[in-house]
């Protein structure tokens, strides 16, 4: 089971080619789509749930903008299971909102007594106006906390912060973090994996490409190949079976999605 956690098919420049991004889910066994940021939610939730209808591999996210969209169970179904959507996903810098926002706490209620997973898409690229201070993935705490049993996605594994992500993975049993990795950003990679690795918390990984940041079979070769790459250099590499653990992981299972 491949589980592509990170799909996009809207890039910064605007509609990306649909067949392409179709061709990218044919790799894997499942991919999650996440609606984008950029338009009102309802109109672009409504377009990603006919688009994720064409195949029974996606697995469509809603967007939720707190400070916008109520967030009654009432409203969230309708905007979620009611279009087919199995989760949501937040862009908190984008947006403008604190992820503890007084609206947003309302919001993970909600997605608690519906079982709805929540995907943190908080890291770059970030427009001019994007509020960085609320990527800060150490915000996340304060909201785990209060909703030990929401299921929540730490996009890109909170790049640039990396390190309160692997803080945040090792104290709460039901965040997670998206591993969608830069193919020609070697060093990058081998930083964040073997940090987690380091840390022990390579089961709380889920594999992601960011598309069309990257194609899915070229980070699954990135991440099988690092190894080759540094070991001539005498640097600690991670065990191979840690990395394809990660690849074959059922993302899906883990959120408690059912498809």
């Amino acid at each position: 089971m491949i589980v592509d956690s990170h799909t996009h098919i809207k890039s910064r420049s605007g509609q990306i080619d649909t067949a392409a991004h179709l061709e990218a889910c044919e790799k894997v066994d499942h991919c999650i789509v996440l609606a984008s940021g950029d338009d009102k939610s309802r109109q672009v939730n409504k377009e990603l749930a006919e688009y994720v209808k064409r195949s029974k591999k996606m697995v469509g996210f809603a967007v939720v903008n707190p400070l916008e969209d109520k967030v009654s169970i009432k409203e969230v179904t309708a905007m979620t299971r009611g279009l087919g959507l199995s989760g949501i996903v937040l862009y908190c810098p984008k947006h403008k909102f604190h992820p503890a926002h007084s609206r947003a706490m309302c919001l993970y209620e909600t997605a608690v007594e519906l079982k709805l997973p929540v995907f943190f898409h908080n890291s770059g690229p970030f427009d001019s106006d994007s509020v960085l201070d609320f990527a800060r993935p150490y915000l996340l705490d304060e909201i785990a906390r209060k909703f030990s049993t929401l299921k929540m996605v730490i996009g890109k594994m909170g790049i640039p912060f990396i390190k309160e992500t692997l803080c945040l993975l090792d104290k709460h049993e039901n965040i997670y973090a998206d591993l969608s990795v830069a193919p020609g950003k070697v060093w990058e990679v081998y930083n964040i994996v073997t940090s987690a690795h380091e840390a022990g918390i390579m089961d709380k990984l889920l594999f992601g490409s960011g598309y069309p940041s990257a194609d899915p079979s070229q980070c699954i070769e990135a991440l099988l190949g690092f190894n080759k790459l540094v070991i001539e250099a005498h640097l600690p590499t991670v065990p191979r079976e840690e990395i394809r653990n990660i690849i074959e992981r059922d993302s899906l299972a883990a959120l408690g999605i059912s498809v």
